[in-house]
């Protein structure tokens, strides 16, 4: 008697980089202890990973913003990783590409663009444009 053996691939979830929320107010005083929640982030997820500065609710804005963002990604490169920032203003993003640094920013869908995946319906009898 025989035993088949049916090899799979293994199941593998997707991995989603650790995020770090900034609170509405965030100026030089909150570096150190960001700083450290990067670096604790990246140590759980491990080397070469990314940890998602998510600043969609700070408030205060400007180089002040720009400064503590920097000094978070030399934190991370220290450790080993880098920092992606999410859901930046149109200032912000402005900002970073005229200082020329080099944070990566997520690509969000731009106006009138559909997300990736997503198709429009298109009724029957619609004129073509």
């Amino acid at each position: 008697m025989s035993c088949v053996v049916v090899r799979r691939l293994p199941t593998v979830d997707a991995e989603t980089p650790p995020v770090l929320v900034l609170p509405p107010f965030v100026g030089r005083d909150d570096v150190g202890r960001l700083s450290r929640d990067v670096r604790a982030r990246l140590e759980s997820a491990g080397v070469g990973t990314v940890v998602v500065c998510d600043v969609s609710r700070v408030v205060t804005g400007g180089l002040g913003l720009v400064d503590v963002l920097a000094r978070l990604q030399l934190a991370a490169r220290r450790a080993g990783g880098r920092i992606r920032v999410r859901g930046p203003s149109p200032e912000l993003r402005a900002l970073l590409g005229l200082l020329g640094l080099p944070l990566e920013v997520e690509r969000e869908p731009e106006q009138r663009e559909p997300p990736l995946g997503v198709e429009e319906a298109v009724e029957p009898g619609d004129p073509a444009a």
